[in-house]
């Protein structure tokens, strides 16, 4: 074994550069310490393994090193012979050398009850005792043959003893190893003494007697040392090999408490007492916490108690241990019986049994004396008291009767195994029987393995009649015993309230009518029913107390049993403070109804109510609390439920204004929906307040919420959609929260008209819907309007004049000329509104789709006596809307009615079509920009110098000068447009064609 290496349990951390003779934990520092070959001490962090402090205390290998348990002293041994006190708080400086020995110094270790005293051992023959304040040895003891290599101090208790190995073989005085003791230790728990040699031998001794209990070898070589946790009873053995943990005994503490509160312990030998009822009735105790308990000293056993149990009356106590019995009596201590004895258990009437070996168990009255002996057919592994004596063997439980030992049942307890995820389940022996718990009644019975227990009831009539019958009892009684309850979970310790089996479990959680889940491992000790408490201890006798009422485990027990009628007469007597305990317990049995009325806690009547859907209880409820979560809840399951009323009000309850507005959409309620947006505005919820605004049409209500929220992009865009003659407004609005380039950039339609698109349509739209907008349509009114197509007006006007164009390009006429009447603008407002009334002749009734014009099945055509035409405005470059020629309407009247009868709604009056309406349309060739064909003709066919020589065209007229421009790109002085020619001017040439005249001529010349 590389010896170089320190380890952290089997995970190498650290590597030195020579061999550890010792290591020691600084746990308030977090520290560990070694101590090497190399004469150098090294401390490191144990958590972050870096490296404290390294410095060389010693001339030779360091043997040793020892810890203070309370002040920052480190002593070290070495081969030279020294012993040194180091003090980490002053900086690792050494504040003291003892000198005495003549030989290698192999051990130093602090007495535990004089931490100014320590001891050493030497390859000297000696033990010397030192004071940390003196250099010098107080005493010196010559206790061995050869050289000393350990010593230890016990610490069981205030007895002076130390022991020491040596090479002489020997353990002063315990006799028994063949090669050097190289380790000794003092269990800090058990009566136990560990010694360990060089041959690898582990030898165990009683501490009292010291007689050898056991002998260990794991062929791990020479033995290092021992490791020892107080509080544990756990051993760890160091091997030059290797290193081995060993558990020994139980660890359950050795207690007992009898009904009225008295508790008996054993430290060691020593026996203290506690009592409850000491503790005062002004005295506040919490559940869980630690009990203020007065403990006194009560006497020493003579032996070294394994088990300590009252007897039902808590008149005595049983002591077992070391294959004796010892019983005393509770108050005094006094010495009652004593007799051999592997196991003692009571009776539940005070008689009590003595198994003496495996095959011999000893029954005795309540006077202690003999009355029958048993020798089972069967190797007996354990035995239990209670209401039957129980003897265990290989897996199966025999239960007798106390007084005529009579076979009462034999029992299997076995364990079932699951094969695979089919239903094939395997039954084995149970591997062991930990414990049998009877209930006060002794009807029932809790028998406890290593993997789960069982509930079972014993039909005391049933083995009664049996017995009286005189049939024969070989075989036991059959149906003595029913099997009610199998748990798979582990039971620590139990005990019974009535019939209620309260246990803790293997994760230390403590069941069944005690919740939560305890700290650390607890023990149960028992229940006091006057006192309606459980009581549990803990390793260190710590004694914690719960409460748990006798009534409430009553009416628990009877509720399960399904006998309702008494658990209701036993409700009363349970205190107001536990009833919501009861009412959780009635919701896990699905009573929720019966936890409703039970329960007290608003939270929890409330969740009650919500589960039932019993609205009106929840709200009473909401009411009381006022809390706005609970409101919302009820709203929503109201408004779940279609119960409109109630869930408006608890919307209004919980301001949940985002519900009401859902609420009033849905119901068409605009009056509700008006109260809305006040309250949204005063709770300064806008995003609410603007969609109930404009809901209702109120748009420049809108618009105003949005400047005043500060949000003057979205009110500009809505201006622009909605309220275009609002733009203006904004947009200087707007103007005076940017910097002034960006400012600049902003277009106003008053100063640029022609950047927006559909402006003027934009304007009259708003102007004619207006007067329709605030017109609220009933909510039962919906299905008429489902289908109602989404096209928005600007739209159909768009495609009614795009259809205009198609029509001229695809040269379609038709005569069919409808005179219907004046139909204006508002009238399809009034249609998008979902209002249609008969205004003139030829007008129907009720909304119709407008489909677009190429469409098949067209029966409806409106026509605006618009159309967008390419015509080309020098001032704006965009195409403009223009009025069409009469032939135009008439190829517009020819798309109704090609499949079935139809309609065309002429926007403008019969007198306007007649008298106003333009005879033809403009030519194309005054309709378009030639700038680019003639500066494309011009660079093909003369230079740019000729051109500007020979071509220079006087202006139309004087007004027509701003339409010159410079293309600087071609080097010449071009005229992009001129005044258009007006309507029948047909005389006129416009400048455009009088300059394609001029360059057709240069060309000429050219060519």
């Amino acid at each position: 074994m590389d010896f170089s290496k320190f380890a952290f349990w089997n995970r190498v951390y650290l590597e030195l550069p020579d061999t550890v003779r010792s290591a020691k934990f600084i746990p308030r520092k977090q520290w560990v310490v070694t101590g090497a070959d190399d004469t150098h001490i090294r401390v490191y962090n144990y958590y972050t393994m870096d490296k404290v402090k390294v410095f060389e205390a010693h001339a030779d290998c360091i043997r040793c090193v020892a810890v203070h348990p309370t002040l920052p002293y480190v002593l070290s041994s070495s081969d030279d012979m020294l012993i040194k006190l180091w003090d980490w708080e002053n900086g690792w400086a050494c504040t003291q050398i003892f000198e005495g020995h003549s030989n290698y110094v192999m051990q130093v270790v602090f007495n535990p009850t004089d931490t100014n005293t320590f001891a050493s051992a030497s390859l000297d023959h000696t033990i010397k005792i030192w004071n940390l304040g003196s250099p010098d040895p107080n005493f010196t003891m010559d206790a061995h043959q050869k050289g000393v290599t350990c010593v230890d101090y016990f610490t069981g208790g205030n007895k002076p003893y130390l022991i020491t190995g040596s090479r002489d073989h020997t353990a002063k005085t315990l006799e028994g190893h063949t090669r050097n003791v190289s380790a000794v230790c003092f269990h800090p728990e058990l009566p136990i003494i560990l010694t360990g040699s060089a041959d690898g031998i582990v030898r165990i001794w009683h501490a009292t007697t010291y007689r050898l209990e056991n002998t260990l070898d794991y062929g791990g070589e020479r033995v290092s040392g021992f490791g020892c946790i107080k509080s544990l009873r756990r051993v760890v053995i160091g091997y030059d090999e290797g290193t081995i943990m060993l558990k020994f005994g139980r660890e359950i503490p050795v207690a007992s408490m009898d009904s009225n509160g008295k508790i008996i312990w054993a430290k060691h030998n020593e026996i203290q007492t506690a009592n409850i009822k000491s503790i005062g009735a002004g005295c506040e105790v919490t559940d869980g916490e630690r009990l203020p308990l007065a403990v006194k000293e009560l006497e020493t056993c003579n032996i070294y108690p394994q088990s300590l149990k009252h007897n039902p009356n808590g008149r005595f106590v049983v002591v077992c241990g070391e294959g004796e019995y010892i019983i005393y009596t509770a108050l005094a201590w006094r010495y009652k019986s004593v007799g051999p004895g592997l196991e003692f258990v009571w009776s539940s009437q005070g008689e009590c049994a003595v198994r003496e070996s495996s095959s011999k168990i000893k029954i005795f009255s309540k006077s202690f004396q003999e009355r029958k002996s048993i020798q089972p057919t069967f190797s007996a592994e354990k035995i239990f008291g209670g209401t039957l004596l129980a003897m265990c063997s290989n897996g199966s439980l025999w239960f007798y009767d106390w007084a005529e030992c009579r076979l009462i049942k034999k029992v299997d307890i076995t364990v079932t195994v699951k094969v695979s995820q089919s239903t094939v389940i395997s039954a084995a022996p149970a591997t062991d029987l930990r414990n049998i718990y009877w209930a006060e009644s002794g009807d029932l019975v809790a028998i406890a393995t290593d993997t789960s227990f069982y509930i079972m009831k014993y039909n005391r009539d049933l083995v009664s009649s049996h017995f009286h019958s005189e049939r024969p009892t070989d075989e036991g009684v059959v149906g003595a015993f029913e099997t009610l309850h199998k748990e798979n979970e582990r039971v620590r310790t139990g005990i019974w309230a009535g019939d209620c089996f309260i246990y803790s479990n293997s994760s230390w959680k403590l069941n069944f009518c005690v919740g939560g889940k305890l700290d650390r491992p607890m023990y149960l000790l028992g229940y006091i029913a006057n006192q309606s408490r459980v009581y549990l201890v803990d390793k260190e006798y710590n004694v914690i107390g719960y409460t748990l009422l006798f009534s409430l485990i009553e009416y628990k027990s009877l509720v399960m049993r399904g006998d309702l009628d008494k658990a209701s007469e036993i409700l009363p007597t349970i205190p107001k403070e536990q009833h919501n305990n009861v009412a959780h317990f009635l919701e896990s049995r699905g009573m929720i109804e019966d936890a409703l009325e039970t329960a007290t806690n608003p939270d929890y009547r409330f969740e009650l109510a919500i589960q039932l859907g019993r609205l009106e209880i929840a709200k009473e409820i909401a009411e009381e609390v006022q809390s706005e979560s609970k409101w919302k809840q009820l709203g929503e399951l109201a408004m779940s439920s279609g119960k409109f009323l109630l869930a408006e009000d608890c919307m209004k309850y919980a301001m949940d204004l985002s519900g009401l507005l859902l609420l009033y959409s849905s119901m068409g309620d605009a009056q509700g929906v008006s109260k809305l947006a006040c309250l949204a505005k005063e709770e300064g919820k806008n995003n609410v307040a603007f969609l109930c605004l404009f809901l209702l049409g109120r748009l420049e209500d809108c618009l105003e919420l949005l400047v005043e929220s500060n949000r003057i992009p979205e009110a500009a865009l809505m201006a622009r959609s909605y309220l275009p003659s609002k733009v203006s407004e904004i947009v200087a609005l707007w103007r005076k929260y940017v910097n002034s380039k960006a400012a600049e950039s902003m277009a106003d339609p008053e100063e640029y008209p022609n950047l927006f698109e559909d402006w003027q349509v934009a304007l009259s739209v708003e102007e004619n819907a207006v007067k329709t907008r605030r017109v609220y349509p009933a909510a039962a009114n919906y299905p008429s309007h489902a289908d109602k197509s989404f096209t928005t007006l600007v739209e159909a006007l768009r495609n009614l004049q795009v259809e205009a164009e198609e029509a001229l390009e695809n040269g379609n006429t038709d005569d069919d000329l409808s005179s219907s009447g004046a139909v204006w603008i508002q009238k399809l407002v009034a249609e998008e509104n979902g209002h249609v009334e008969n205004e003139g002749e030829g007008v129907v009734d009720g909304t119709k789709e407008i489909h677009q014009p190429n469409n098949q099945g067209v029966v409806y055509v409106i026509d605006s006596g618009f159309s967008k035409q390419k015509f080309y405005n020098p001032i704006s470059k965009v195409l403009w809307w223009h009025e069409y020629p009469k032939h135009l309407p008439r190829q517009r009247s020819g798309r109704a009615g090609r499949v079935r009868p139809g309609k065309c709604y002429r926007l403008y009056t019969e007198d306007y079509f007649l008298n106003q309406m333009p005879g033809e349309g403009i030519p194309e060739m005054q309709r378009s920009n030639l700038v680019s064909t003639v500066i494309q003709a011009v660079r093909k066919a003369v230079t740019a110098g000729f051109f500007a020589n020979a071509c220079r065209l006087e202006p139309h007229s004087k007004g027509d000068t701003d339409g010159i421009v410079t293309w600087s790109s071609f080097g010449l002085m071009a005229i992009s447009s001129w005044q258009f020619v007006g309507k029948g001017d047909t005389d006129q040439i416009s400048p455009c064609l009088h300059l394609l005249k001029e360059v057709l001529k240069i060309l000429r010349r050219n060519i």
